[in-house]
Protein backbone atom coordinates (compact mmCIF):
# COMPACT_ATOMS: atom_id res chain seq x y z
CA UNK A 1 0.00 0.00 0.00
CA UNK A 2 1.03 3.45 -0.56
CA UNK A 3 1.82 5.12 2.66
CA UNK A 4 0.11 8.15 1.81
CA UNK A 5 -3.50 9.50 3.82
CA UNK A 6 -6.37 10.12 1.07
CA UNK A 7 -9.44 11.82 2.28
CA UNK A 8 -12.15 11.05 -0.44
CA UNK A 9 -13.30 11.42 -2.79
CA UNK A 10 -9.95 11.87 -4.82
CA UNK A 11 -10.05 14.22 -7.83
CA UNK A 12 -7.42 14.41 -10.63
CA UNK A 13 -7.49 15.30 -13.96
CA UNK A 14 -8.06 12.53 -16.57
CA UNK A 15 -4.45 12.80 -17.80
CA UNK A 16 -2.98 12.12 -14.43
CA UNK A 17 -4.57 8.78 -14.17
CA UNK A 18 -1.07 7.05 -14.14
CA UNK A 19 -0.02 9.68 -11.66
CA UNK A 20 1.10 9.45 -7.83
CA UNK A 21 -1.64 11.70 -6.32
CA UNK A 22 0.43 13.59 -3.33
CA UNK A 23 -1.85 15.46 -1.16
CA UNK A 24 -0.17 18.92 0.14
CA UNK A 25 -3.56 20.27 1.27
CA UNK A 26 -7.49 18.86 1.50
CA UNK A 27 -10.18 20.42 -0.29
CA UNK A 28 -10.09 23.88 -1.96
CA UNK A 29 -9.04 27.23 -0.94
CA UNK A 30 -11.65 28.88 -2.81
CA UNK A 31 -15.03 26.86 -2.90
CA UNK A 32 -17.52 29.01 -3.37
CA UNK A 33 -17.72 28.23 -7.18
CA UNK A 34 -21.75 27.30 -7.33
CA UNK A 35 -21.41 25.17 -10.39
CA UNK A 36 -18.61 23.00 -8.61
CA UNK A 37 -19.74 19.72 -6.59
CA UNK A 38 -16.25 18.18 -6.42
CA UNK A 39 -15.04 19.74 -2.63
CA UNK A 40 -18.58 20.34 -0.90
CA UNK A 41 -18.46 17.10 1.21
CA UNK A 42 -17.79 17.82 4.81
CA UNK A 43 -14.64 15.88 5.00
CA UNK A 44 -13.17 18.07 2.55
CA UNK A 45 -12.78 21.45 4.34
CA UNK A 46 -10.03 22.99 3.14
CA UNK A 47 -6.75 23.21 4.59
CA UNK A 48 -3.41 22.93 4.75
CA UNK A 49 -1.42 19.73 5.27
CA UNK A 50 0.84 19.37 7.70
CA UNK A 51 4.31 19.69 5.98
CA UNK A 52 6.00 16.87 8.57
CA UNK A 53 2.98 14.32 7.05
CA UNK A 54 3.34 15.53 3.32
CA UNK A 55 7.39 14.90 3.64
CA UNK A 56 7.24 11.52 5.25
CA UNK A 57 4.69 10.45 2.56
CA UNK A 58 6.82 11.48 -0.33
CA UNK A 59 10.04 9.99 1.40
CA UNK A 60 8.22 6.67 2.20
CA UNK A 61 6.47 6.19 -0.98
CA UNK A 62 9.80 6.69 -2.68
CA UNK A 63 11.78 4.28 -0.01
CA UNK A 64 9.25 2.11 -1.81
CA UNK A 65 8.31 2.97 -5.18
CA UNK A 66 11.16 5.64 -5.78
CA UNK A 67 11.84 4.21 -9.63
CA UNK A 68 8.76 3.44 -10.71
CA UNK A 69 6.79 6.44 -10.22
CA UNK A 70 7.14 9.13 -13.29
CA UNK A 71 4.48 11.47 -12.89
CA UNK A 72 3.25 13.29 -9.42
CA UNK A 73 0.00 15.31 -9.04
CA UNK A 74 -0.42 17.37 -6.07
CA UNK A 75 -3.82 17.73 -4.87
CA UNK A 76 -6.42 18.67 -3.96
CA UNK A 77 -7.70 22.00 -5.24
CA UNK A 78 -4.76 24.05 -4.99
CA UNK A 79 -1.41 23.13 -4.29
CA UNK A 80 -0.64 26.26 -5.10
CA UNK A 81 -2.27 28.44 -2.47
CA UNK A 82 0.58 27.39 0.00
CA UNK A 83 3.74 29.68 0.99
CA UNK A 84 6.50 29.58 -2.06
CA UNK A 85 8.89 28.22 0.90
CA UNK A 86 6.44 24.95 1.57
CA UNK A 87 5.66 24.38 -2.35
CA UNK A 88 9.81 24.40 -3.13
CA UNK A 89 10.76 21.95 -0.20
CA UNK A 90 8.13 19.51 -1.72
CA UNK A 91 9.52 20.00 -5.19
CA UNK A 92 13.23 19.10 -3.75
CA UNK A 93 11.82 16.08 -1.24
CA UNK A 94 10.23 14.52 -4.84
CA UNK A 95 13.35 15.05 -7.00
CA UNK A 96 15.69 13.65 -3.58
CA UNK A 97 13.33 10.43 -2.70
CA UNK A 98 11.96 10.10 -6.27
CA UNK A 99 14.45 10.43 -9.16
CA UNK A 100 12.36 8.78 -11.86
CA UNK A 101 9.53 11.34 -12.13
CA UNK A 102 9.29 13.71 -14.80
CA UNK A 103 6.28 15.73 -14.66
CA UNK A 104 4.98 17.00 -11.65
CA UNK A 105 1.54 18.81 -11.73
CA UNK A 106 -1.49 20.50 -9.70
CA UNK A 107 -4.47 22.15 -9.81
CA UNK A 108 -4.14 26.23 -10.31
CA UNK A 109 -6.38 28.84 -8.96
CA UNK A 110 -5.71 32.35 -10.88
CA UNK A 111 -6.28 34.01 -7.32
CA UNK A 112 -3.27 31.95 -5.62
CA UNK A 113 -1.05 33.37 -8.48
CA UNK A 114 -1.77 36.79 -7.79
CA UNK A 115 0.08 36.60 -4.04
CA UNK A 116 3.56 34.84 -6.22
CA UNK A 117 5.46 37.27 -7.87
CA UNK A 118 7.28 36.13 -11.22
CA UNK A 119 10.15 35.41 -9.43
CA UNK A 120 8.86 32.88 -7.54
CA UNK A 121 7.15 31.03 -10.39
CA UNK A 122 10.31 30.95 -12.12
CA UNK A 123 11.61 29.22 -8.76
CA UNK A 124 8.82 27.06 -9.06
CA UNK A 125 9.62 25.59 -12.74
CA UNK A 126 13.16 25.49 -11.91
CA UNK A 127 12.44 23.19 -8.91
CA UNK A 128 10.67 20.90 -11.30
CA UNK A 129 6.66 21.86 -11.74
CA UNK A 130 6.09 21.27 -15.08
CA UNK A 131 2.02 21.53 -15.61
CA UNK A 132 -0.71 23.79 -13.78
CA UNK A 133 -4.70 22.81 -14.61
CA UNK A 134 -6.42 26.17 -14.57
CA UNK A 135 -10.34 26.08 -14.67
CA UNK A 136 -10.97 29.27 -16.08
CA UNK A 137 -14.54 27.85 -16.63
CA UNK A 138 -15.29 31.01 -19.01
CA UNK A 139 -13.42 34.37 -20.29
CA UNK A 140 -16.69 36.53 -19.37
CA UNK A 141 -16.70 38.76 -16.25
CA UNK A 142 -20.55 38.76 -16.08
CA UNK A 143 -20.71 35.04 -15.98
CA UNK A 144 -17.67 34.75 -13.94
CA UNK A 145 -19.47 36.76 -11.22
CA UNK A 146 -22.94 34.96 -11.67
CA UNK A 147 -21.68 31.75 -10.91
CA UNK A 148 -18.96 33.45 -7.80
CA UNK A 149 -15.96 32.14 -9.40
CA UNK A 150 -13.74 35.05 -7.85
CA UNK A 151 -11.99 35.57 -10.93
CA UNK A 152 -12.28 37.92 -14.15
CA UNK A 153 -10.83 38.17 -17.15
CA UNK A 154 -8.14 39.88 -15.97
CA UNK A 155 -6.69 37.82 -13.42
CA UNK A 156 -7.47 34.81 -15.16
CA UNK A 157 -5.04 36.19 -18.17
CA UNK A 158 -2.26 37.33 -15.54
CA UNK A 159 -2.15 34.16 -14.04
CA UNK A 160 -2.07 31.82 -17.40
CA UNK A 161 0.60 34.58 -18.34
CA UNK A 162 3.16 34.16 -14.93
CA UNK A 163 2.93 30.24 -15.78
CA UNK A 164 3.78 30.65 -19.27
CA UNK A 165 6.83 33.21 -18.37
CA UNK A 166 7.93 30.55 -16.55
CA UNK A 167 7.72 27.83 -18.96
CA UNK A 168 5.51 25.78 -17.29
CA UNK A 169 2.91 23.71 -19.48
CA UNK A 170 -1.00 25.26 -19.22
CA UNK A 171 -3.79 23.32 -19.27
CA UNK A 172 -7.27 25.55 -19.48
CA UNK A 173 -10.72 24.33 -19.05
CA UNK A 174 -13.49 26.09 -20.27
CA UNK A 175 -17.26 25.33 -19.79
CA UNK A 176 -19.76 25.00 -22.28
CA UNK A 177 -22.74 26.23 -21.57
CA UNK A 178 -21.94 28.04 -17.90
CA UNK A 179 -23.53 31.29 -18.96
CA UNK A 180 -26.94 29.67 -20.09
CA UNK A 181 -28.82 31.06 -23.04
CA UNK A 182 -28.89 34.54 -22.16
CA UNK A 183 -25.04 35.30 -22.04
CA UNK A 184 -24.33 32.24 -24.39
CA UNK A 185 -22.60 34.49 -26.97
CA UNK A 186 -20.43 36.60 -24.76
CA UNK A 187 -19.51 33.50 -22.59
CA UNK A 188 -18.15 32.05 -25.82
CA UNK A 189 -16.55 34.80 -27.41
CA UNK A 190 -14.94 35.95 -24.29
CA UNK A 191 -13.60 32.30 -23.51
CA UNK A 192 -12.01 32.44 -26.93
CA UNK A 193 -10.82 36.10 -26.49
CA UNK A 194 -9.10 34.73 -23.37
CA UNK A 195 -7.26 31.92 -24.81
CA UNK A 196 -6.00 33.84 -28.15
CA UNK A 197 -4.78 36.07 -25.10
CA UNK A 198 -2.48 34.14 -23.29
CA UNK A 199 -2.03 30.70 -26.23
CA UNK A 200 -2.41 27.91 -23.69
CA UNK A 201 -0.65 24.61 -24.82
CA UNK A 202 -3.85 22.50 -23.64
CA UNK A 203 -7.09 23.60 -23.90
CA UNK A 204 -10.73 21.57 -23.01
CA UNK A 205 -14.23 22.36 -22.98
CA UNK A 206 -16.67 20.52 -20.70
CA UNK A 207 -20.27 20.78 -20.37
CA UNK A 208 -21.63 22.32 -16.94
CA UNK A 209 -23.85 19.62 -15.55
CA UNK A 210 -25.03 18.91 -11.55
CA UNK A 211 -25.31 15.59 -11.10
CA UNK A 212 -25.99 16.73 -7.40
CA UNK A 213 -29.13 18.79 -8.48
CA UNK A 214 -29.26 22.40 -9.78
CA UNK A 215 -30.40 23.66 -6.09
CA UNK A 216 -26.89 25.52 -5.11
CA UNK A 217 -26.34 26.96 -8.53
CA UNK A 218 -29.77 28.49 -9.09
CA UNK A 219 -30.11 30.18 -5.86
CA UNK A 220 -27.09 32.66 -6.73
CA UNK A 221 -28.02 32.55 -10.74
CA UNK A 222 -32.02 32.47 -11.12
CA UNK A 223 -32.09 33.44 -14.35
CA UNK A 224 -29.71 30.68 -15.77
CA UNK A 225 -31.60 28.76 -18.37
CA UNK A 226 -30.09 25.61 -19.29
CA UNK A 227 -29.00 24.91 -23.29
CA UNK A 228 -30.53 22.00 -25.19
CA UNK A 229 -27.95 20.07 -26.66
CA UNK A 230 -28.31 21.90 -30.10
CA UNK A 231 -27.89 25.04 -28.08
CA UNK A 232 -24.78 23.74 -27.02
CA UNK A 233 -23.53 22.66 -30.24
CA UNK A 234 -23.89 26.39 -31.61
CA UNK A 235 -21.98 27.84 -28.50
CA UNK A 236 -19.52 25.60 -29.28
CA UNK A 237 -19.60 26.80 -33.13
CA UNK A 238 -18.75 30.22 -31.51
CA UNK A 239 -16.23 29.75 -29.52
CA UNK A 240 -14.12 27.62 -31.40
CA UNK A 241 -14.53 30.35 -34.89
CA UNK A 242 -13.41 32.79 -32.50
CA UNK A 243 -10.25 30.98 -31.71
CA UNK A 244 -6.93 31.83 -33.11
CA UNK A 245 -4.63 29.61 -31.84
CA UNK A 246 -1.27 28.81 -33.23
CA UNK A 247 -0.16 25.07 -31.42
CA UNK A 248 -2.47 24.34 -28.52
CA UNK A 249 -4.00 20.90 -28.31
CA UNK A 250 -7.99 20.97 -28.08
CA UNK A 251 -9.95 18.06 -26.62
CA UNK A 252 -13.77 18.41 -25.68
CA UNK A 253 -13.89 14.40 -24.85
CA UNK A 254 -15.21 14.44 -21.05
CA UNK A 255 -17.96 12.37 -20.62
CA UNK A 256 -20.05 15.34 -20.06
CA UNK A 257 -19.43 16.28 -24.09
CA UNK A 258 -22.40 14.65 -26.50
CA UNK A 259 -19.80 15.48 -28.93
CA UNK A 260 -16.21 14.06 -28.81
CA UNK A 261 -13.81 16.50 -30.57
CA UNK A 262 -10.16 16.14 -30.73
CA UNK A 263 -7.14 18.31 -32.58
CA UNK A 264 -4.48 20.86 -32.58
CA UNK A 265 -5.63 24.95 -33.11
CA UNK A 266 -4.68 26.08 -35.43
CA UNK A 267 -4.10 23.29 -37.71
CA UNK A 268 -7.19 21.38 -36.97
CA UNK A 269 -9.78 24.22 -36.53
CA UNK A 270 -11.65 23.78 -40.04
CA UNK A 271 -11.85 19.71 -39.63
CA UNK A 272 -12.93 20.77 -36.27
CA UNK A 273 -15.43 23.39 -37.05
CA UNK A 274 -16.99 20.87 -39.86
CA UNK A 275 -17.80 18.06 -37.12
CA UNK A 276 -19.47 20.65 -34.81
CA UNK A 277 -21.18 22.20 -37.85
CA UNK A 278 -22.62 18.48 -38.82
CA UNK A 279 -23.32 17.78 -35.50
CA UNK A 280 -25.80 21.31 -35.71
CA UNK A 281 -27.18 20.13 -38.90
CA UNK A 282 -27.63 16.70 -38.59
CA UNK A 283 -26.82 15.32 -35.32
CA UNK A 284 -28.22 11.83 -36.13
CA UNK A 285 -24.95 11.33 -38.47
CA UNK A 286 -22.59 13.17 -35.98
CA UNK A 287 -21.63 10.15 -34.09
CA UNK A 288 -22.85 11.34 -31.07
CA UNK A 289 -22.37 10.04 -27.25
CA UNK A 290 -25.45 8.41 -26.16
CA UNK A 291 -26.68 9.81 -23.10
CA UNK A 292 -26.21 6.37 -20.87
CA UNK A 293 -22.67 6.74 -21.85
CA UNK A 294 -22.02 10.58 -20.33
CA UNK A 295 -21.43 8.72 -17.03
CA UNK A 296 -22.92 12.03 -14.88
Amino acid sequence: MIPIRYVEPVFRPPSEAESLILPVTDGCSWNHCTFCEMYTAPQKKFRARDEDEVMESIRLTGQRYGEEIRRVFLADGDAMVLPTRRLLAILEAIRTHMPAVRRISTYCLPRNLRKKSQAEIDELAAAGLTMAYVGAESGDDEVLAAVKKGETFDSTREALDKLGAAGITRSVMILNGLGGKAWSQQHAENSARLANATQPEYLATLVVSFPMGEQRFRADFPSWEPLSQHELFVEMEHFLSALDLKRTVFRSDHASNWLILKGTLGVDKERLLQQVRQAIASPEQAHLRPAWARGL
